[in-house]
């Protein structure tokens, strides 16, 4: 049923009638729907197609081409009559392109004649005529997360049910966490969580696949996407990124946000393109709370230290989308894309590698080549320095993957004892080598005292790819692909540790890497069921990795029980997943250059590095 309102009552509106605007067109009837007649009850509109007059208040200006260039949506947002309907919202978004004939403001309140459409899951009105005729004042909607229920979007993944209260001014009074900032540098967008930032599943809960599904649906119950009010892909300027409350801010996962005000709005990040999904696009500039300052160099007793680092695919072959990496030089190269990118990734890395304080270094993503990707940074690090302290193990290429691990060790601390050795199937068949890159392991004595340790680096199978066709699905249970895969791997490497591989006559082993399975799922459990201790254990929700908004342990130490009890801590350096990528050595997307700072170590991969610090008596 269409109504038609004569003026907007006076609790919607300080002023009603003509005048304060000018018309595109002729004047207009005063109105044939309201909005909530045109957003209904479902999540597209039952006017969809047809042309409608509505009137309302201007609640959001996000229009293009006028004096506010933070803001730039193309329309505007307006809110009208309450129906008394909490199934139906009673905002909705006004397209007027991008040379609007009527620059509105907040308060204004407007007559729109236009047509209603549906854009990627948003409900507007293309504007043909807008006439301004009066004003008013609307009051925020108190919005509450989590959201009661959620639903899936048309990819199929879980967001949270805001319908009601699409195109609405809301305030989100609760306090919100930063639990994500991948897509800051391309859509300008912050993942914000109620109840504090969002773990995986696997990280806290046994695998469970009624128990990972219900996780989901929680997450998307929790978070919204704080949105940046501009509709271009990577934007020269990153509203967010220094939107602190402290000097020198730069914005960091577990950051958090209180009293955001704002339109709520349905999209993606860009035209087709980003996440589908509910978003705030904020009508004030808002300011974060560094509840989650940068740590600072890792304060961990032992005379003896030992850091576990994900270098991000340091590759010393520039990538150019040509497929002469690997050992033999068939496989697709990684990392920087030009040798400007390669220089500001070596630095990075280099204060990385000497502020971790580190005396042997186990590095997991290096190329797999002769020994250039490991030279590379070693002679850096003596440029760094001004002597030649460190070395690397000189294993070649190892096996056939793209890359390897490798180790880092401080002459004037440790001195390696015999060859390096590898674990791969011809060792044990359970360990898959064209799934997991092989183990490599190296006994060192340390100079003081003579005492031994032996250091193993391991790089475990990826969630990434399918491991199916080995018998090895995906179970649904929240551990992803290839778990089995990395299980066998676990226990092989369980095993191989407790033949003292290297010949050190030492039982004292430290194995440390990227195992790429969260903390309570199988691999890890394997690990501990075999007697190693898990030197990041009673660390509440550890955290190495974030995928998809979630964080996680990714990487670990675990020690013999001989090791154990001469370790004096061990922590993950949190100076990498907290960070935004658009602080790395990348340059693509028109990024700025200045934003890269190489004498931080802030952002230099996407693991956090784990530092284990030891007391090594025997």
């Amino acid at each position: 049923m269409r109504i038609k309102i004569l003026c907007v009552v006076a609790l919607l509106l300080t002023a009603c009638g003509g005048g304060g605007g000018v018309s595109n067109g002729p004047p207009p009837p005063s109105s044939d729907a309201t909005v909530s007649e045109v957003q209904g009850t479902g999540a597209t509109s039952p006017l969809a197609g047809q042309a409608v007059i509505v009137s309302g208040v201007v609640t959001g200006d996000f229009q293009e081409d006028d004096d506010d260039r933070r803001r730039n949506l193309r329309g505007f947002y307006i809110q009208g009559i309450p129906d008394g309907n909490p199934a139906s919202s009673d905002g909705v978004f006004i397209f007027d392109g991008s040379n609007p004939a009527v620059d509105v403001s907040v308060g204004d309140a407007v007559e729109v004649r236009g047509t209603v459409e549906e854009y990627f899951g948003e409900t507007q009105i293309q504007a043909s005529s807008v006439r301004v005729t009066g004003t008013g004042s609307i009051a925020p909607v108190p919005l509450r997360m989590p959201a009661p229920t959620a639903t899936l979007n048309s990819d199929g993944f879980p967001v949270a049910d805001l319908e009601r209260y699409e195109g609405m001014l809301v305030e989100l009074s609760d306090t919100l966490t930063v639990t994500d900032l991948w897509t800051l540098e391309r859509f300008g967008e912050v993942l914000l969580a109620a109840g504090g930032r969002v773990y995986q599943f696997t990280n806290d809960n046994p695998p469970d696949a009624d128990g990972y599904a219900a996780h989901r649906v929680s997450a998307a119950r929790r978070t919204i996407i704080l949105d940046d009010g501009l509709r271009s892909e990577n934007p020269p300027d990153l509203h967010y990124l220094g939107a602190g409350n402290t000097p020198g801010y730069s914005i960091r996962l577990g950051d958090t946000l209180d009293g955001l005000v704002g339109n709520l709005r349905y999209s993606r990040g860009s035209g087709g393109n980003g996440t589908e999904d509910w978003r705030l696009e904020p009508t004030g500039d808002p300011v974060f709370r560094n509840t989650n300052p940068r740590p600072g160099p890792p304060a961990i007793e032992g005379s003896l230290r030992v850091g576990a680092i994900n270098v991000l695919n340091f590759f010393t072959t520039i990538d150019q989308g040509q497929d002469t990496c690997g050992p033999v030089g068939d496989a697709g190269c990684r990392g920087a894309d030009s040798n400007a990118e390669l220089a500001r990734q070596r630095e990075k890395t280099v204060t990385a590698l000497l502020d971790s304080g580190s005396d042997i270094l186990g590095l997991t993503e290096l190329q797999n080549n002769r020994d250039a990707s490991l030279r590379v940074l070693v002679d850096a690090m003596n440029a760094r320095i001004g002597s030649d302290d460190f070395a690397f193990i000189d294993t070649g290429t190892i096996h056939t993957d793209v890359i390897k691990a490798g180790i880092i060790y401080r002459r004037s601390t440790v001195t390696p004892v015999g060859d390096f050795v590898l674990l791969d199937r011809s060792v044990d068949s359970r360990y898959n080598d064209d799934r997991n890159r092989p183990s490599l392991a190296q006994a060192f004595a340390l100079n003081a005292n003579g005492a031994r340790l032996s250091v193993v680096v391991s790089h475990l199978k990826s969630k990434g790819s399918s491991c199916e066709t080995d018998g090895d699905p995906n179970t649904g249970d929240g551990q992803g692909n290839c778990n089995l895969t990395r299980v066998n791997a676990a226990a092989a490497l369980a095993d191989w540790i407790k033949t003292d591989p290297t010949g050190s006559g030492d039982p004292d082993y430290l194995l440390v890497g990227d195992m790429n399975a969260y903390y309570l799922e199988d691999p890890i459990e394997t690990f501990r069921s075999a007697g190693l201790v898990d030197l990041l254990e009673g660390q509440p929700n550890p955290y190495s990795f974030v995928f998809q908004g979630q964080s996680g342990a990714y990487d670990y130490a675990f020690a013999t029980a001989s090791l154990a009890p001469q370790v004096r801590g061990a922590l993950e350096w949190h100076i990498n997943v907290d960070e935004p990528p658009v602080l790395d050595y990348n340059l693509e997307f028109g990024r700025d250059p200045a934003l890269f700072d190489p004498d931080i170590p802030y952002r230099a991969s996407d693991h956090d590095p784990v530092i284990v610090g030891i007391d090594l008596a025997n």
